[in-house]
């Protein structure tokens, strides 16, 4: 997530009331968690274990529940509790605000656009020329929609990230400060559901076409021209290369990358990185050659028992 103007780390200690140890000249200019990091971004970390990880990120502003040395030209905010300090920020900068009516007054869109009667278009969002959204669609805050985009009635664009720290006594929800971007050229299907990121973007790459029902987690990022047909579901944070096919029912688990060309075929569970240019199938999803194979040669394992156990 990205501040609109960049933010001295002076100022961001006294909004949480941190003690800054390193560099206190330095600037901000985003937030986001440890595996987002970038240069100029704010991160947290607050279990001991992790500090070396999150020291040597990318990140320039790391806060943190225990002093330590500062590495050169980065600033440490040593506070109570990183966690509700990092939330803090983010719903500081990015604040909660709540629809009052249909298409917010801080929307953009294109003259060309079309926007049927009763879809909600959210506060920031923009959508570009010759885009298309159905009757009855959500379109969240901050969303992106570029030019040729076509969204269909019941399709939610822009919902919050499934994304929980858990406590003692519970799990607590981040304020997700990601969007989503629709590259053009984008088909959303029906009924469909897509997560912004976390403090990323959740990217649907330019050409990609979604069949209706088709689930997307925060932080994903898709390629060009893919084709998911119903009922694909995606968890947070994976990565789908360019001319992907996935058919129905497919589901991938979260934190993968998955390579160009690839085709996943129906109902298939994938839990690992996938290979360019191969056909996968199954559950956990293999080559399909040669879970085929597999498939044939257990069929005829009764007929082989049977003779085995006859032989005297």
């Amino acid at each position: 997530m990205d501040f609109p103007q960049p933010i001295s780390v002076k100022e961001i200690a006294a909004s949480i009331g941190a003690t800054i140890i390193g560099n206190d000249q330095l600037l901000a200019s985003g937030i986001n968690e440890i595996h987002q990091v970038r240069p100029g971004d704010i991160t947290f970390v607050d279990v001991k274990k992790y500090f070396d990880k999150a020291l040597k990120s990318a990140a320039t502003i790391i806060l943190l529940n225990e002093k330590t040395e500062a590495p050169a030209n980065k600033a440490l905010l040593l506070c109570a509790d990183p966690f509700a300090a990092y939330d803090s920020l983010v719903r500081q900068h990015r604040p909660f605000l709540p629809m009052r009516s249909l298409i917010s007054d801080t929307a953009d869109i294109h003259p060309t656009a079309i926007v049927e009667p009763g879809a909600v278009i959210g506060h920031h969002v923009r959508i570009g020329k010759n885009s298309y959204v159905q009757a009855n669609a959500v379109i969240a805050e901050y969303t992106i929609i570029e030019q040729e985009v076509v969204v269909q009635s019941g399709a939610l664009v822009g919902t919050d990230a499934f994304y929980f720290k858990k406590f003692e006594t519970g799990y607590q929800r981040w304020r997700a400060g990601g969007r989503v971007i629709l590259e053009n050229r984008v088909e959303i299907g029906a009924g469909c559901t897509i997560n912004k990121g976390v403090s990323g973007d959740t990217i649907i790459g330019a050409g990609t076409k979604l069949d209706s029902q088709v689930h997307i987690g925060h932080d994903v990022v898709v390629g060009k021209n893919c084709l998911f047909a119903a009922q694909v579901g995606i968890g947070g944070n994976t990565i789908i290369g360019d001319d992907v096919v996935l058919y129905g029912q497919v589901g991938i688990a979260q934190n993968l990358n998955i390579g160009n060309k690839v085709i996943v075929l129906a109902k298939s569970g994938v839990s690992k990185n996938l290979e360019s240019g191969k056909v996968y199938f199954g559950y956990p999803a293999g080559e399909a050659r040669t879970i085929y194979r597999e498939l044939a040669a257990l069929r005829h394992l009764p007929d082989f028992l049977a003779n085995y156990y006859e032989k005297p």
